[in-house]
């Protein structure tokens, strides 16, 4: 038996850590949808989840497009151009991600995080905004949100 409230609010929070998942996403300069892509380039996850974005070369990165992410979300930004980076993600929403060197090519990504979709619009009025690749591509992976 737990003898004070702290020990049973640690044993949850071990609990909660422990089932959070880890998923990966791959940069790739050729993937099985075409050139300079995202592999998932949309993925639904759940708030707590890691997300290792792993580039297949040194010119690949991931930032989240500003006013594209939940209001109190943080900024998502590579650190180092071509090192693997993981996310996790607490705050529900849409997030549009890129590639920032290969955005123009159509390296972009959805990530849904939890049942959310409070900033799907907003998104998606930012994407009707944009020219070409990058614009097809995230409307075709806005059609995935659920």
């Amino acid at each position: 038996m737990l003898k004070t409230p702290l020990a049973a609010a640690l044993l949850l929070g071990l609990a909660s850590a422990a089932q959070a998942d880890t998923h990966q996403i791959s940069m790739l300069d050729m993937g099985e949808t075409g050139h300079m892509v995202f592999e998932p380039a949309y993925l639904h996850v759940q708030p707590g989840d890691t997300v290792v974005f792993v580039p297949t070369d040194p010119g690949h990165n991931v930032a989240s497009l500003e006013g594209l992410i939940p209001e109190n979300a943080d900024l998502i930004e590579s650190a180092i151009m071509g090192e693997p980076m993981p996310v996790t993600f607490t705050e529900e929403g849409i997030y549009a991600l890129e590639c920032t060197p290969h955005f123009g090519m159509g390296m972009v990504a959805v990530i849904q995080v939890g049942d959310s979709k409070d900033n799907l619009e907003t998104v998606a009025d930012g994407i009707r905004k944009m020219r070409g690749l990058p614009k097809q591509r995230f409307t075709a992976l806005l059609e995935q949100v659920e």
